[in-house]
């Protein structure tokens, strides 16, 4: 082979194994191994059930320490139960299957065929010699020898004797016909059955003294053709011959139908039960062990550790399986927010299997537990276990739906766990969705204990529903119960609490908590925009406040909002003094240069942000958001000097190199931010800021973002941007208000009134000036963002008014 052969087969060989590996790193495929995967590992955790189990012991054996009964439970008499189903059996009757159609059957063939004899004497010509035997093999049913053919072609056979044949045989073959009289009559003494065309009857001793044995019967039929007169005994042979070989017994013993019915009849009979009581001892330490005590050693052992065998496993995780499978389907079809990607999958399973580990664990803990302490009913135990946990893990990392979902597959599975226990599944479900609902807004930490408070009080409510529910007496187990239920919920708040950073740090999540620490203002990201962007940092700032309050009136995420906007623009470090903010009164740096390049240099602040982003591990989330802030906006004030700029006979400008990169927004909070980015930046170019002069701006940025297309990807409602307008306005209208002049020393009154009407007139304009101490004017600034925001037609219609 040549080296060019081999190249190209290398080359093959690495594309095949490229695409395999792409094939088996697919989206579709890696979310069917996740869902094998946890299903599997829930199955294999949730078979075997059981705590802490007494030994296995052998009769004398010395029992190495007291055991006791955790519950009160019912032992099985084996023997006595054998013997009382060895009796239902018994008493079954025999099923004999009566079929009286085989001896009409057997009379007609034997008739037909005597028919064509009879026919062929009549008329020798009408079937050829060599057609016979097969003809009459096929009317009487049987095989003929040679032995046979001859005599019965000469039997002088004519429709007389034919009719005295079947007059004779014919009674005999509707007769019950057994194969042994003397087992009919001893099975007939314990009872027999007919099974007849599907029916079932008791015989009638009539019908009993008809029935005949298979030889008795040849035996009359031997004597009945005797009888005929004008048949040689040759012929009377031969014709005995074709009558036994069709006389079959059609009253037969049904064996497989009589032991059916004897173990259907052996399966209807209660096991024998005695009791052992909760807390009665049942071996004593240093005491020789009996086979009763045995017995009920073996009862303990399979209450704590069911028998289940592979195919009850294999069973289950189809079940947990469909489960998972129908879950996530529905959701992902019906609820907008659900669309968990790779890392969310490889989280919810991480989730899952963990918290059915951690509730494995508890039941082991709590049957040892209840073997220390027999005061306390080791099932009383279970009401500590955290069932919570994991949808209050689901709701602070990724959203409520999601947690929802998760808190239905883990309570049903809780369920199976304790023995298909549906009370445990509603109390488990109610506990997740409380836990759920109360850190959907988990700002602070002291917010998870009270989630858990609140998980207390209810589990304490749903145990005394319960309780109520089975209709049994207080008692302190109650009391307990209520204690432990309580318990449950500060448990769960407690683990979560510690499992969130670890969480965070393996996973890479930016939860509600980490934005509170990415929300100091000393952080070193932020420290560094104060100090080389300062007008950006307060630009930021402002930003923060808008998108926060806009979130709050949408019901969107506020403090994500808050935190994005500060982090927002931080890719405006690398070049501050290119954005008109941080410029400082200096000579604006854009002037210098072609609109290419300065549209080149605003975009590229996007993909510095995403970097800076990185290497401080912000977060996803807030990652998406830099990238995102912009969409595809048009830089329009470079579009148009680039336009007017461009010479008609060459190539026109492309608008797409004066746009941002994108993506556009694709959640709420991102598109908040676009939003509030464009109107703080174009409220700096209001000369007098009035509300109503605010509120037109607002309306007017926000329908332009709107018909440029930027929001079609996020699930902003036109409610929802009304809203976002009303809170601007409000924000903004605040923030300008004007302020009364403070009245000055008495000295410097007296000293002015004694003065020129010009200096009077220049204190005037100063009053004016001191009113806008932090305003430009148009022809001062030239804020890019802020003209490519207001950028658009000048008729555009505005937002409903509130």
């Amino acid at each position: 082979m040549t080296k060019d052969k081999k190249n190209k087969a290398a080359g093959r060989s690495r594309s095949r194994s490229w695409q395999e590996w792409r094939f088996w790193r697919s989206p579709v495929l890696m979310r069917k191994w996740v869902l094998f995967a946890v299903a599997l590992l829930l199955a294999v955790i949730i078979v075997p059930k059981g705590g802490l189990i007494p030994a296995s012991f052998s009769p004398g054996d010395i029992a190495p320490r007291d055991i006791k009964s955790p519950r009160d439970m019912l032992v099985e008499d084996i023997e006595l139960t054998r013997a009382k189903r060895d009796a239902a059996a018994r008493a079954v009757p025999l099923a004999y299957r009566y079929e009286p159609s085989a001896g009409v059957q057997a009379i007609e063939r034997l008739e037909r065929g005597l028919v064509f004899l009879s026919q062929r004497l009549e008329d020798v010509g009408l079937y050829p010699a060599e057609d016979l035997l097969p003809r009459l093999e096929a009317d009487f049913g049987v095989p003929l020898t040679p032995e046979d053919y001859g005599p019965l072609l000469g039997l002088p056979l004519d429709r007389e004797l034919v009719g005295q044949v079947n007059t004779l045989l014919k009674p005999l073959f509707e007769r019950p016909i057994v194969a042994s009289l003397q087992s009919f009559q001893d099975d007939r003494h314990s009872g027999i059955i007919l099974l007849e065309s599907d029916q079932e009857r008791v015989p009638s001793p009539q019908w009993v003294e008809r029935v005949i044995s298979l030889n008795d019967a040849l035996h009359d039929a031997e004597g009945h053709l005797a009888g005929l007169g004008t048949l040689k005994a040759v012929q009377q042979q031969v014709l005995l011959k074709l009558v036994q070989q069709q006389l079959r017994p059609n009253l037969v013993l049904d064996r497989q139908e009589t032991e059916k019915r004897r173990l259907s009849a052996s399966s209807q009979v209660t096991p024998v039960l005695f009791q052992i009581k909760k807390g009665e001892m049942v071996v004593r330490e240093g005491e020789r062990i009996s086979a009763d005590q045995i017995l009920k050693l073996q009862v303990l052992r399979d209450s704590g550790r069911s028998s289940h065998t592979l195919q009850s496993a294999v069973g289950l995780l189809i079940c947990i399986m469909l489960l998972i499978f129908v879950g996530f389907v529905f959701a992902q079809g019906n609820i907008s927010k659900f669309n968990p990607d790779r890392r969310d999958l490889l989280f919810l399973g991480s989730v899952l299997v963990a918290h059915f580990i951690l509730i494995k664990v508890s039941i082991f803990v709590s049957a040892g537990m209840g073997t220390v302490l027999s005061s306390i009913d080791a099932m009383t135990y279970y009401y500590a276990i955290p069932f919570a946990l994991a949808a209050m893990l689901v709701r602070i990392v990724l959203n409520s739906e999601t947690a929802f979902i998760v808190g239905i597959c883990s309570a049903v599975l809780a369920g199976v766990l304790f023995g298909n226990s549906l009370l445990v599944a509603i109390y488990a479900l109610v506990g997740s969705i409380v836990g759920a609902h109360g850190v959907r807004y988990c700002q602070q930490r002291t917010t998870l204990y009270r989630a858990g408070l609140w998980i207390g009080l209810t589990n304490v409510a749903m145990l005394i529903g319960l309780h109520l529910l089975t209709g049994r007496a207080a008692d302190m187990q109650l009391l307990y119960r209520l204690g432990f239920g309580f318990a449950g919920g500060i448990i769960s708040a407690v683990i979560v609490n510690g499992t969130i950073p670890l969480v965070e740090s393996v996973f890479k999540y930016t939860t509600d908590i980490k934005l509170l620490e990415l929300a100091n203002m000393n952080a070193p990201v932020l420290r560094q925009l104060m100090i080389q962007a300062p007008g950006t940092y307060h630009h930021s700032i402002l930003v923060g406040n808008l998108a926060e309050s806009a979130a709050e009136s949408i019901r969107a995420n506020p403090l994500l909002a808050r935190v994005a906007a500060y982090y927002h623009d931080i890719g405006k470090i690398r070049k501050p003094l290119y954005f008109i903010e941080n410029t400082g009164g200096q000579r604006n740096k854009h002037d210098k240069l072609a609109p290419s390049m300065s549209a080149l240099i605003l975009t590229s602040h996007v993909k510095d942000g995403v970097d800076l982003a990185r290497e401080n591990k912000l977060g996803s989330e807030l990652i998406d958001i830099i990238q995102q802030h912009h969409g595809t906006a048009l830089i329009k004030f470079f579009y148009d000097r680039a336009k007017s700029l461009a010479d008609p006979g060459v190539q026109q400008v492309d608008e797409r190199d004066y746009r941002y990169h994108g993506p556009k927004p694709q959640t709420r909070e991102a598109a908040l931010i676009m939003l509030a980015d464009a109107v703080e930046a174009a409220s700096r170019t209001l000369a007098d800021p009035t509300p109503a002069r605010i509120q037109g701006m607002v309306k007017k940025l926000i329908n332009n973002i709107f018909i440029d297309g930027q929001l079609n990807e996020c699930d902003l409602t036109l409610r929802d941007l009304n809203e976002i307008a009303k809170s601007f306005t409000r924000v903004l209208s605040s923030s300008f208000h004007h302020r009364v002049d403070y009245p000055e020393p008495v000295h410097i009154v007296k000293a002015k009134s004694d003065g020129s009407d010009n200096a009077a007139t220049h204190d005037k304009g100063n009053k004016v000036k001191n009113a806008n101490t932090d305003r430009k004017s148009p022809a001062q600034t030239q804020d890019f963002e802020a003209v490519a925001a207001q950028g658009g037609s000048a008729n555009l219609k505005y937002l409903r008014e509130a």
